[in-house]
């Protein structure tokens, strides 16, 4: 899996205002950016991004996935203050 290829399942499943994958082909780190995130708490947030994935993590198709999850206001924020 490229990061390309896994960035295309996320957005296909999540709308995103902001999405970014890098990685090594094993191991993922992703920034996203939704409004679906509002009102919901991290693990929840992380759980809606892996039900895009669908059995990826199980089959290991994608080992390890690592991200920052935030909704347009946190990620206005955070760009405002300097970090990413």
């Amino acid at each position: 899996m490229t990061a390309e290829q896994l960035q295309q399942l996320i957005a296909a499943g999540l709308p995103c205002e902001h999405l970014d994958v890098q990685g090594d082909g094993h191991h993922w780190f992703a920034t996203i950016v939704s409004r679906e995130f509002e009102g919901k708490r991290p693990i929840a947030r992380h759980q809606r991004v892996y039900a895009t994935l669908g059995g990826r993590l199980a089959s290991n198709e994608v080992h390890a996935l690592s991200m920052k999850t935030c909704t347009p206001a946190e990620w206005a924020a955070r760009q405002s203050s300097g970090r990413s």
